[in-house]
C-alpha cells in the first residue's frame, strides 16, 4: 500500500468511526483565480471535508460537464499552470488528503510520469484520478505513480460490467470512484434508482472504500448517497457556487454549502455498516 493510500484509508476510517460517509468536495485549481482557489481549499478543510479532489485544468476534458469545463477554460485563460495547482494542494495537504484529478497529457508532458509524480508527492498529494487512463491502456503510468507513493483511484461506471468491474476493483488505490450515472459531470435532479445495487456490487469486489460522484447537487442528495456508500463526492454544484459568488465571497459561499452538507451526512445514518 502506498503512503497516499494510507492517508486516504485513514480519512475514510475516521468518517466510518463517526458513523457517516466521508465528504470529498471537488474544486478546479486556478478558478476563479489561484489565490481564491487556495482560500476555497482552506474553506473546504474548515467546513467538513475529509478529502479534497483538486482538478488540474485541461483544455479537452473527457469527463467534465459544462460547469467544470467552463471553470477549466477560465483557469487556463488566466494562465494557470501545474505549479499553481500544486501550490493549492500544498495549502491544505498537511491537514487532509488531496487527490488530483488530472488527464494523461499533463502527466506525460514535461519530463514524464516519474517527474510529475515526484512533483505531486512533494506538494503533499495523496493520490490521482486519471479519467482517461483505463485499465490496460498503459500500466507503466499507473505503476510509476504508485511507486512514487500516490494512490491511483479508478473509476467504475454503470456501464462497467462483469469481470472488467472486478479487475478494476482489484487494482484500485485509495478508493473506487463510482460514477453514479452515464455521461459527464453535472448536477442531477435525483439520485439514480440503480445506484444502491451498483455500489453494493462494487463494495463486494473491492478491498478499498467506495465513493460516489457525478450528479450530487444538494445536502439531501449527499445524505441519500451517504447511506449507501463510504464517500460522497460533490463537484459541479460547488464549482457553480464559486462561479456565482460575488468577488471575494466564493470561499464563504462554498463553506456554507459544505457545512450544511457535512451536517446532513452526520445525520444520514446513525451507525456504520
Amino acid at each position: 500500500m502506498s503512503a497516499g493510500s494510507d492517508r486516504i484509508k485513514a480519512a475514510f476510517e475516521t468518517a466510518r468511526e463517526e458513523g457517516r460517509a466521508a465528504l470529498m468536495p471537488y474544486m478546479m485549481g486556478g478558478f476563479p483565480d489561484v489565490e481564491t482557489s487556495k482560500a476555497i481549499a482552506r474553506s473546504y478543510a474548515d467546513n467538513g471535508a475529509d478529502l479534497i479532489e483538486l482538478g488540474v485544468p485541461f483544455s479537452d476534458p473527457l469527463a467534465d460537464g459544462p460547469v467544470i469545463h467552463a471553470a477549466a477554460t477560465q483557469a487556463l485563460d488566466a494562465g494557470t499552470k501545474l505549479d499553481d495547482v500544486l501550490a493549492i494542494c500544498r495549502e491544505v495537504s498537511d491537514r487532509i488528503p488531496v487527490v488530483l484529478m488530472v488527464y494523461t497529457n499533463t502527466i506525460l508532458g514535461g519530463q514524464g510520469t516519474a517527474a510529475f509524480a515526484a512533483r505531486a508527492v512533494a506538494a503533499g498529494a495523496a493520490g490521482v484520478i486519471v479519467p482517461d487512463l483505463p485499465l490496460g491502456e498503459d500500466e507503466s503510468v499507473r505503476s510509476e505513480l504508485t511507486e512514487a507513493g500516490l494512490a491511483v483511484v479508478p473509476l467504475v461506471a454503470p456501464t462497467t460490467l462483469g469481470e472488467r468491474r472486478a479487475e478494476i476493483c482489484r487494482i484500485a488505490g485509495g478508493f473506487v470512484y463510482v460514477v453514479s450515472s452515464v455521461g459527464t459531470t453535472g448536477e442531477r435532479s435525483e439520485v439514480p434508482t440503480h445506484l444502491q445495487e451498483l455500489v453494493e456490487d462494487v463494495e463486494s469486489k473491492s478491498e478499498v472504500p467506495v465513493a460516489v460522484g457525478f450528479g450530487i447537487g444538494s445536502p439531501d442528495h449527499a445524505a441519500t448517497v451517504g447511506r449507501i456508500a463510504d464517500g460522497v463526492i460533490i463537484g459541479s454544484k460547488l464549482v457553480r457556487i464559486a462561479a456565482d459568488a460575488a468577488p471575494g465571497e466564493a470561499p464563504q459561499a462554498v463553506g456554507e454549502f459544505m457545512a450544511e452538507t457535512a451536517a446532513a451526512l452526520a445525520s444520514a445514518r446513525p451507525s456504520v455498516r
